[in-house]
């Protein structure tokens, strides 16, 4: 049981079905992390509206459902969602529960695309990690630990969960192979490191880790608990500023996870200038990302041919059936 499992408590008036409903998602294999957090925002509604307890009534339901100022639509939805399980939950139990209708989203007309970092700006972006000494209202050594998980992030194209969640256990630094546990499709992958990477984390492990527990994490916060994602992101947000990387906002990127694209885009724009058959690399590459399936990795050779026109000609002779059409539905 992890150790957030145990701080997950319900003391409102629907307790019983909130704490009913965890389980129950909990024994049928879902991790419910997020969803998680909802029940106990739920739950902390429900105290301060006085809910009675052993009912869900309609008013309260539509009280919560009702779509909040400046709230995105999958927000939104997300939401919704979370009470309609609940009251589904509490009417298997014989419980009166009025249970919300399902909220639908319109599909976008066009998938978000990321930003995808150029060979130089990745080179400014990790220099200057390593010459920014003090991040704002980060504690000492704090640098040193941004400059590592930035050189992961970009150098193993991982997600910025999956970096923060690395234990010391999980890092091989004498073979060079990281081990990630219960990604985004509750599957554990070895993820090779490039040995400049490597010895980058050495150094990295010698001076800030010491002898560690196995059991600690990488990358500790203050409280010994995992680094926040949201650190990485201010420092992501002050390294662009300092490499003048405009940022177009929340939500227009540049983003965390575009380090992540850009890891992809820059391994797929290498191996076709060297000549690799895609059709045998491709799986790797999808293997190595984590991807439940091919149709994940497809997309970085739509980017790669858009991003890089002298090679797109080299992509389509090798891969152009995988190459999704542009359209504008």
């Amino acid at each position: 049981m992890q150790p957030s499992e145990l701080r997950l408590t319900f003391i409102g008036p629907l307790a019983e079905y909130c704490t009913g409903l965890y389980a129950e998602k909990r024994a049928l294999g879902y991790r419910y992390r997020s969803a998680g957090r909802l029940l106990q925002e739920l739950d902390r509604f429900f105290l301060e509206q006085h809910a009675e307890p052993h009912a869900l009534p309609k008013a309260l339901v539509q009280c919560w459902t009702t779509k909040r100022a400046h709230e995105r639509p999958r927000n939104h939805q997300f939401r919704v969602g979370g009470i309609r399980q609940l009251a589904l939950f509490m009417v298997r139990q014989g419980v009166m529960a009025y249970v919300p209708p399902p909220l639908h989203l319109v599909a976008a007309s066009q998938q978000f695309t990321p930003y995808i970092f150029t060979q130089a700006e990745m080179r400014r972006l990790l220099q200057a990690a390593d010459q920014v000494r003090t991040f704002k209202n980060s504690p000492p050594g704090r640098a040193m630990m941004i400059a590592a998980a930035f050189r992961m992030l970009y150098g193993c194209g991982l997600r910025a969960s999956e970096v923060c969640r690395l234990r010391v256990q999980d890092v091989d630094l004498d073979a060079g192979v990281l081990t990630i546990r219960q990604t985004k499709f509750d599957k554990d992958r070895l993820v090779p490191t490039a040995p400049t990477l490597t010895t980058h984390l050495q150094v990295y492990a010698q001076s800030r880790l010491g002898t560690a527990e196995p059991t600690s994490y990488f990358f500790p916060a203050p409280d010994h608990g995992p680094l926040c994602r949201a650190v990485l992101y201010a420092a992501f947000r002050q390294l662009l500023w300092v490499c003048g990387i405009s940022h177009g906002g929340t939500g227009r990127g540049p983003r965390l996870h575009d380090l992540r694209h850009t890891f992809a885009v820059h391994c797929l724009q290498r191996w076709v200038r060297d000549g690799r058959d895609l059709s045998t690399a491709l799986p790797v590459l999808s293997t190595y990302l984590g991807h439940n399936s091919l149709y994940g990795t497809q997309r970085y050779l739509r980017l790669t041919a858009e991003l890089y026109p002298e090679i797109t000609a080299a992509v389509e002779a090798h891969f152009g059936q995988v190459i999704p059409e542009r359209s504008d539905r």
